[in-house]
Order: structure tokens, then sequence, then C-alpha cells
């Protein structure tokens, strides 16, 4: 995720017919991309800017993107459950992450959060992520491949109950079964001040994890949930849409004090 505004060879890029239809493309030259509307020809695509069209075989017109964080959320390819941009977004804000941040995550899944994570700590922070199972990371690193933000990120095949190698983290950030056996160990790694973020999906686990962080030292604890939905906006018809995302997870949030 570059700055530059012009498609390279190799680059990744978002692919857009309207609004339902959009495809994450790996620009390889001498490759095409087929799709319902015609043939794409890579190769036309190369030393396009950001945000010009495309034309298929059969005439049809493409916009050609450069990938935001969301876009490679919400294409990637997965085999977990993700933590949505709903989400992610109230993540950042609430614990503060941002460039130069060292942070600790666990479990990396398919490596959603991760790509976020890495990209708003990038250039001088670094992300820990750990996952105890091996498939699920072997998919994450090659979806933080094809987002080009590897050199932030080291992956880690390890129980983060059994402890957290790192020490003095901006934050540590759990999406796991049981957050609350973390905590003692999130507390001797974060710095002081330092921010915690839990994710999970029942308020069992919540309550769990908070009477954890208040027997360990942890302050300004803060447990939300966000809905997001999304308005349809028509010439005279102007009106929600009829589908919604609602309960994904609760978000618990909390600083390290001495």
């Amino acid at each position: 995720m570059s700055s530059k505004n012009i498609v390279d060879e190799g680059d990744l890029i978002l692919l857009v017919f309207d609004e339902k239809r959009r495809w994450l493309v790996k620009v390889e030259k001498d490759k095409e991309f087929h799709t319902h509307k015609g043939v794409i020809k890579l190769n036309d695509v190369i030393g396009k800017t950001y945000g010009s069209s495309v034309k298929s075989s059969t005439g049809a017109k493409f916009r050609v993107f450069k990938p935001l964080p969301r876009d490679y959320i919400l294409k990637m390819r997965r085999i977990t459950q993700i933590i949505y941009p709903k989400d992610i977004g109230l993540i950042l804000l609430y614990s503060g992450i941002g460039p130069g941040w060292k942070v600790v995550e666990a479990g990396t899944g398919s490596g959603a959060l991760t790509v976020v994570l890495a990209y708003y700590v990038r250039p001088d922070g670094h992300i820990y992520t750990y996952e105890v199972r091996e498939e699920f990371q072997k998919l994450a690193i090659k979806n933080i491949k094809n987002a080009a933000l590897e050199k932030y990120v080291t992956f880690k095949l390890k129980d983060i109950s059994e402890g957290i190698d790192e020490r003095n983290v901006d934050a540590v950030i759990l999406d796991m079964a049981t957050p609350w056996l973390v905590v003692p160990h999130a507390y001797e790694a974060l710095k002081e001040g330092g921010s915690f973020v839990s994710y999970s999906p029942t308020i069992e686990q919540v309550q769990k994890t908070v009477f954890s962080l208040l027997k360990t030292g942890f302050f300004d604890i803060i447990t939300i949930e966000c809905f997001t939905r999304r308005i349809l906006v028509r010439e005279g018809k102007t009106r929600p849409a009829t589908s919604m995302i609602s309960h994904t997870g609760y978000l618990t949030f909390a600083r390290k004090i001495t």
C-alpha cells in the first residue's frame, strides 16, 4: 500500500464494475482477467493512473483503484470469521494505535486485523501476531504479502495464553476465545499507560475479561458494541438499507496503570 499513483506490474489493484462487482486483481504482464462483461488484458492496466478506466473485450468500462485497507479485508481469502471494518475503526480510535507503535495481536486468523494494524503503524512500528493454528497462519502470511505489508509483521506460531515474549509494547489486542487468561501476560508486556483491547462475540467472555482486568491492575475499562446501517440515497426515495451488519462482537478497552 504505497502512495504512488501509477499502476505497475505486480501491483494488486481493485477493479470495479459497479457497487457489487469488484475484484482484487494482481497485475501480471501478458495475463488476462475474465469477467461477466468480457476479458480485460492486464497489459492495458499497466501505466494507468489510479481512478482511471479500462475497457474489456466487449467495451464494458471498469474503474481501476488502489485498494484501501477495507478492500483487502472484505476481498481477501479467509477461512476464519474476520473483525469487520466497523469494529476495526473503533479499535484504532479507542486504543490510539498509530505510526511507530509496537503492537501484540492474537489470534491472527486470516489476517484481516493484522493488515490494518500494519498499515497504521508504518513506517517505524511493528506488529507481533500470535496464532495457534498453522493453516490459519499460512493463509494470513499470504494475505499480508498481497497487501505488501510483510516487513511490518512478525508471525508467531504460539499459544499467547502461555505468555507474551515482547516487552514495553504500546498495545495488546486479543481476538480469541479466552482473553481473560491473557490479561496478566498483557499487563507484563505493556508499557505504563499502554492500551489493552479485547474482541469477544459473547457477553460471558466480556464479563470474565473485565473481572480479570480489574483484578490485574487495569484502569479506564470500557465495553462497547457498534452497529452500522447503510443509507441508500436515491432521488425521491432515500431510505435505510433493508439489511445491515448488526452484532459482530463486543469491544473491551483498558489501560495499564501502576
